[in-house]
């Protein structure tokens, strides 16, 4: 099978369940970000060394956005084979909560950066946040769309800020305080 099909050739691209759209339509704004976090977050791993879960939970979550992506691409609110659910979420709340028992509490703003895994799990971050805005759009245009998947990417850019954070406290990576 050939990587190049030439169907895009004139500015469009298919859906998952058929239907053709601009390269430049909201839903695939949306999930071309989501393939961008998704890059990232292999970035990140590709920097980190084995640090108990973190490498299973970043794996889950990369396998999640192409179940979102899959949601994203499917139109007129079928539901793809593959989707996110409610339990997906509650992951993302259960990593968050067992990170944050050994994390000092934040008593300001912090900058991003430290070790390149956590400086890449931050820029990961405000990406989740760039799909998020994009997935909104998208959920006005279409209002067929999963409400979870709001929650869901919601939720990640909180789990990739403690994630980015418990992974400089781990490696040794104090926090950098914004200074006024």
């Amino acid at each position: 099978m050939k990587i190049y099909t030439k169907t895009g050739d004139t500015g469009e691209t298919s859906l998952y369940r058929g239907g053709r759209v601009p390269k430049d339509a909201p839903r695939l704004e949306a999930y071309g970000t989501l393939d961008e976090l998704n890059s990232l977050l292999g970035l990140a791993r590709a920097h980190l060394p084995e640090l108990g879960p973190t490498h299973a939970q970043l794996a889950k979550v990369q396998t999640d956005l192409f179940h979102l992506g899959a949601e994203l691409a499917t139109a007129g609110g079928d539901k793809p084979r593959w989707h996110v659910v409610a339990q997906d979420v509650r992951d993302l709340e259960g990593w968050i909560d067992a990170m944050e028992v050994d994390l000092p509490p934040l008593t300001n703003f912090i900058l991003p950066g430290g070790h390149p895994a956590g400086a890449t799990l931050h820029v990961a971050r405000t990406v989740a946040r760039r799909a998020e805005r994009a997935i909104i759009q998208v959920q006005r245009e279409a209002p067929a769309l999963e409400p979870l998947i709001i929650e869901y990417i919601n939720r990640l850019s909180d789990y990739l800020f403690v994630l980015a954070r418990s992974v400089n406290h781990r490696l040794g990576q104090p926090e950098a305080p914004l200074v006024p």
